[in-house]
């Protein structure tokens, strides 16, 4: 076991490191759950957004709080069918900030060609979580861009799997953009999830620049490390789909591609699809693949050609 200051100053070989330097090249000091529990990031920033999450009309959602180690965070989930039924179960994590969410937003119809509100689950009635972060909206803590932030996204699986209406041996998880980074992060770090689905991440946190008010420069080797997804992607131990259209961030899915050797992660890129097209037509593919995943372990299999053919469809 590599004690935490071995790991830093491994870590240091990778301040330089850009995206493009294969994973397997680096050393590999530990997996990312071990790094994690000792490893305390010295990244912390208030959010933009401090107001609460909001009702959701209709009823398409209930506002509800769920405990982490921050305290209570708020998230919302589709009510109770009563139908006496456990239902699969889907944890999403939307883009840009995904640390808050709007209750008013997500319930309401979005086009097709960008649909981020991924109604495709809620519609197929598998049960779906919108949890916010640590930081997001009025909960306390602040932002960690993206690493308190997994276990705020591993104790919302546990208030999930508690619910009477869902199979706890059935709760999946997926995101796009920053949310898709995010995921794929929680999937290195933890097998919680029967398979996770992720949208149009990066390799590292660093390629989104101004978008996170972090100053990568000043990082420590090990706060960067920490945020490199990239380099971790060795620890995946459950089923992982990594997923871009072409014709959007396609670079950093292949960078992804070319640096993993695990059995566990399949990675699709679409042809005729964008960074936000891709959303709606491959959510509806997953759904239908979920409501179907009912043995002993997840057997969903995704293909590029799925992914194409159910682009096409209108």
């Amino acid at each position: 076991m590599f004690s935490i200051k071995k790991i830093c100053a491994l870590a240091l070989l990778l301040v330089s490191i850009s995206s493009s330097v294969h994973a397997d090249n680096a050393p590999n000091p530990a997996s990312f759950a071990s790094f994690r529990k000792q490893f305390k990031t010295q990244v912390a920033y208030e959010g933009n957004d401090r107001s609460p999450v909001g009702n959701s009309p209709d009823n398409v959602f209930k506002s509800v709080q769920y405990q982490s180690a921050v305290g209570q965070l708020a998230a919302m989930l589709t009510p109770d069918p009563k139908d006496g039924k456990k239902h699969p179960a889907i944890i999403w994590i939307t883009g840009g900030d995904c640390n808050s969410i709007d209750g008013t937003t997500l319930s309401q119809a979005s086009p097709r060609t960008n649909d981020q509100s991924a109604a495709a689950y809620r519609k197929a009635g598998i049960v779906m979580m919108f949890p916010t972060l640590r930081g997001g909206n009025d909960n306390p803590g602040k932002h960690e861009a993206h690493f308190g932030e997994i276990d705020d996204v591993l104790a919302a699986a546990d208030y999930l799997a508690q619910q009477p209406w869902v199979d706890p041996s059935r709760i999946y998880l997926g995101g796009h953009s920053t949310g898709g980074t995010l995921v794929l992060m929680v999937a290195e770090a933890s097998k919680r999830f029967r398979a996770v689905f992720s949208f149009g991440p990066v390799a590292e946190l660093r390629q989104y620049g101004k978008m996170m008010p972090v100053n990568y420069d000043k990082m420590s080797s090990a706060d960067l490390l920490a945020r490199a997804p990239y380099y971790w992607l060795p620890s995946v131990a459950s089923p992982l789909f990594v997923i871009e259209g072409v014709d959007g961030n396609i670079q950093s899915l292949e960078s992804l591609r070319s640096k993993s050797r695990n059995p566990y992660i399949k990675f699709l890129s679409i042809k005729g699809a964008s960074h936000f097209t891709i959303l709606a037509p491959g959510n509806d593919l997953i759904a239908r693949k979920i409501l179907l995943d009912d043995g002993s372990a997840s057997n969903i299999s995704l293909t590029e050609g799925e992914m194409i053919n159910e682009l096409s469809k209108k």
